[in-house]
């Protein structure tokens, strides 16, 4: 099911590369196990604090951070799958790696760092979902076996390099399968490991293992205050479509049936997801359901009522899939403290952004709004470490490729555009680490209709353009106004703010090299602004774009 391990013997160092620190010789260098997810709310992250996590607790990933850190200011730089897959492993931006939206493919020759740690010695491997292209074929990772696409939760197809094949289970479970093998092959020796398990979960259409299908039937999850939004002041957000309860397809997300005694399900585009499970598995996945399906169906409910009752299914599901990520995640500590290898790896724990847990009436990500663009960082590493450490500095996920080169005693790249975060979890950050974040999302015209925009978080504020169709600014205070409801552009007491985060946010595009969308100098209506806008909005939503779900 993979390919026996090809790493070389490190080749003679570069000037673009470097080379290790003579100090640090192979049995010292940590391993690395970087686990990631899909569509992870930081506020379903029990370690967070947040009223989900309380009624809904992730024990396992809490362990991480109470081994180690805990990042409070995690941030993306474009919130979407592939875009941001491709950062953490490049340390670049989207306009830089090339891979703006879904539907593009990545160019697997192009530098990143397990590639590095390959050639500097590491074995390497990658187990889950890659969905930068087909396959990770030509990355330079030493053993691999990936999701077809998306990913299938119940009997997904693998594909490895030996071809693809149907793998009977649930994918989470099949994830960690494949990669506790491949520790129990690779752990141990003289070279130290670096593996990258990626899972599907929790991404649509939330499918809970069946061992957890039933866990949150019954719990009442808190319904956002903001939920019924009606998005006065923010056109871009009026013009989305990822409204729970107008968009969400009732039978493939909600799993919602035509009536009652039936278990034939409402609207289903994409009827695969169901139709590869075993009779075992539907049987038991809806025969959990029907229960909920029939009160509903006979029930008179309001076009309210039903709104809310949507959402609870929603976190029923969304919530029960992340369970088993967190079991997952259980499985890998457990083996690692079993094994004795617990002191010397690195273990992290995040996602490729955030998510929206009906804020705004929202499912999905992509805008810059808090929700989707934090997404969570836990991390430990015995001994280097601290346990229970809190970081507040500001960080993106632009800085996981140069951090996993630094504590592997890797040289820094001169086309990283993030920085390592070793001096960060090693007490306080540096000086000149940065006081704001920069933030592009690309894919307009494109599924759920979010419009490309750019913007800057700095402490409070958050300022945002969006362009295309659509040419707008917003500016929050995020003191006052947390869950971003009110956009203060035009506040006269808020003039001097505006006009210094525009002038902060023009650095930033400097800074980072990005000259996609509108200059922030250009004012809005401006038409030879608008039309750069439409066209550089067009040409990232370009050939190759599809529907992603």
């Amino acid at each position: 099911m993979s390919l026996a391990g090809c790493a070389t013997p490190s080749p003679p160092s570069s000037p673009q590369t470097g080379s290790f620190q003579d100090a640090v010789t192979p049995r010292d260098r940590p391993n690395i196990i970087f686990i990631m997810s899909d569509d992870h709310a930081q506020t379903a992250i029990s370690a967070y604090g947040t009223a989900i996590g309380r009624l809904a607790p992730t024990p396992n990933i809490d362990r991480i951070a109470a081994n180690g850190a805990l990042f409070e200011n995690s941030y993306v730089t474009n919130s979407l799958c592939g875009p941001s897959r491709a950062t953490m492993l490049t340390g670049q931006f989207s306009h830089m790696h090339g891979f703006t939206q879904n539907g593009q493919k990545f160019d697997n020759s192009s530098w990143n760092w397990v590639r590095e740690l390959g050639q500097s010695g590491y074995r390497t491997a990658l187990f889950g979902k890659w969905h930068l292209n087909y396959s990770p074929e030509g990355a330079g990772i030493d053993e691999w076996a990936v999701l077809d696409d998306q990913g299938k939760y119940y009997n997904p197809d693998i594909i490895t390099p030996s071809g693809r094949e149907v793998v009977e289970g649930y994918a989470t479970d099949i994830v960690t399968d494949y990669s506790i093998d491949w520790l129990e092959k690779n752990a141990g020796g003289e070279e130290p490991f670096a593996i990258l398990i990626h899972h599907k979960a929790p991404h649509r259409n939330f499918m809970p293992a069946i061992r957890h299908v039933q866990k949150y039937i019954g719990t009442e999850f808190p319904v956002p205050t903001n939920y019924f939004d009606h998005y006065d002041g923010r056109p871009a957000a009026a013009a989305q479509e990822m409204n729970i309860y107008r968009d969400m397809y009732e039978g493939h997300d909600l799993k919602m049936t035509v009536e009652e005694g039936s278990s034939e399900v409402r609207y289903n585009p994409w009827p695969d997801d169901f139709a590869r499970m075993t009779d075992a598995q539907r049987d038991a996945y809806f025969g959990a359901l029907q229960p909920g399906n029939d009160a509903m169906n006979e029930a008179d409910m309001t076009p309210r009522q039903l709104a809310i009752w949507k959402y609870q299914r929603y976190m029923d599901e969304y919530l029960g899939t992340v369970a088993a990520v967190d079991d997952s995640v259980g499985r890998v500590l457990d083996w690692l403290e079993a094994s004795g290898q617990a002191d010397n790896t690195i273990v992290v724990y995040t996602s490729d952004q955030g998510f929206y847990l009906g804020e705004h009436g929202w499912f999905d990500k992509r805008f810059m709004y808090e929700e989707s663009l934090r997404t969570p960082l836990v991390m430990q590493y015995p001994g280097k470490i601290a346990p229970g450490t809190r970081i507040a500095a500001p960080v993106q996920n632009v800085d996981y490729a140069p951090t996993f080169l630094d504590f592997a005693g890797l040289g820094p790249r001169d086309t990283i555009q993030g920085r390592s975060l070793r001096p960060v979890v090693d007490g306080e950050a540096p000086a000149d680490w940065r006081d704001a974040i920069y933030y592009h999302y690309y894919e307009y015209p494109g599924f759920h209709s979010v419009r490309a925009h750019y913007g800057v978080k700095q402490g409070r504020y958050k300022l945002m353009r969006f362009y295309g169709d659509i040419d707008q600014w917003e500016f929050y205070d995020l003191r006052t106004d947390p869950s971003e409801m009110h956009n203060r552009i035009d506040d006269p007491a808020m003039a001097k703010v505006v006009a210094r985060m525009k002038q902060k946010l023009a650095t930033l595009r400097t800074q980072y090299r990005d000259s996609d969308g509108p200059a922030v100098e250009a004012a809005t209506g401006d038409s030879a602004a608008a039309a750069k806008g439409r066209r550089d909005a067009l040409r990232a939503a370009g050939p190759g774009h599809h529907a992603h779900r």
